[in-house]
């Protein structure tokens, strides 16, 4: 075990008429932001209602992530109206690569979850994506696209903000 990270944003919404979930009634979140070294890239850990705070993705960006991990169960609803956009969004303005893993079929709660696994680079470019079934996503890390990414662009160093 490399690290653990707890879920820090909790999934509270009522979608009228097509999803309802209360995560907070079972659930306490997490409040540490988690990057791991490992052989492929710091990894920065999150988990599924976390990619709506893009916050926490740039303190992850911050503390050295090159890869950003999001495993999810993102509902059919919101997932068809934001999935892509904010998995590329994190990509780009983290110039981070991101592997999400999204589940498919019913969830626990009895919703359709969206599927539609990615990998997408730095630039905001979809490497790999599955469908709403299983499968395995596969694509290259090139850390030297990154490097170059960052370095032509680099809006992470030139950032007033804290």
């Amino acid at each position: 075990l490399l690290a653990r990270y707890r879920k820090m944003h909790l999934f509270d919404v009522d979608l009228a008429g097509q999803v309802a979930v209360k995560e907070s009634a079972t659930r306490l979140p997490g409040d540490d932001v988690v990057a791991v070294d490992t052989p492929l890239g710091m990894l920065g850990l999150s988990i599924c209602y976390d990619l709506r705070f893009p916050e926490l993705y740039r303190r992850l960006a911050r503390a050295g992530a090159d890869i950003l991990l999001v495993p999810s169960a993102f509902t059919f609803p919101t997932g068809a109206a934001h999935w892509e956009v904010l998995l590329r969004a994190r990509a780009i303005e983290n110039q981070c690569y991101v592997l999400a893993a999204n589940q498919t079929g019913r969830s626990p709660h009895g919703f359709a979850d969206y599927g539609n696994s990615m990998i997408v680079d730095p630039w905001g470019t979809v490497l790999a994506r599955l469908g709403d079934g299983p499968g395995v996503a596969v694509a290259e890390i090139d850390r030297e696209r990154l490097r170059r990414i960052r370095r032509e662009l680099p809006s992470l160093a030139n950032a007033r903000l804290t």
